[in-house]
C-alpha cells in the first residue's frame, strides 16, 4: 500500500491475478476496463505489471494489476464482488475459447 492515504477514499484494496501470458493479462484488462465504477464513491485503477517469479524473464508483465479506494467499507466490498463476478467471466471464457489457456492446460496436465 502506499504510504500516503487519501483521505476522501481511506479503504484501499490490490488485487493481482496472474495469467499464462501477457496477451492473456492485455485481453482480460480490454475486457474489464470497459466497465466504468457506477459510484462516485470508488475509484479503480488497472494495470499490467510483471510477476514476482518473472520480472526478469517477463518485460511485458503477464499480472493484471487493480487497485480499489473507496469511501467505506461497504462500498469497497460492493465495488469488488462485483468485480470478481466480471472477472470470473472473462477467466471462463478464455478456458473455453483461448487457444493459449488450453495449451498451459495440457502441458500442466
Amino acid at each position: 500500500m502506499a504510504a500516503t492515504t487519501d483521505t476522501q477514499f481511506p479503504c484501499m484494496l490490490t488485487i493481482e491475478v496472474p495469467f499464462p501470458t501477457s496477451r492473456l493479462a492485455s485481453i482480460a484488462l480490454k475486457s474489464l476496463q470497459v466497465d466504468k465504477e457506477l459510484s462516485p464513491l470508488v475509484k479503480r485503477t488497472f494495470s499490467i505489471v510483471p510477476s514476482n517469479q518473472d520480472a526478469v524473464n517477463d518485460a511485458e508483465g503477464n499480472t493484471l494489476k487493480i487497485e480499489y479506494k473507496a469511501t467505506t467499507n461497504r462500498m469497497l466490498r460492493v465495488a469488488v464482488n462485483s468485480f470478481m463476478d466480471s472477472l470470473n467471466l472473462v477467466i471462463e471464457v478464455m478456458q473455453e475459447l483461448d487457444t493459449d489457456v488450453i495449451g498451459a492446460k495440457d502441458v500442466t496436465a
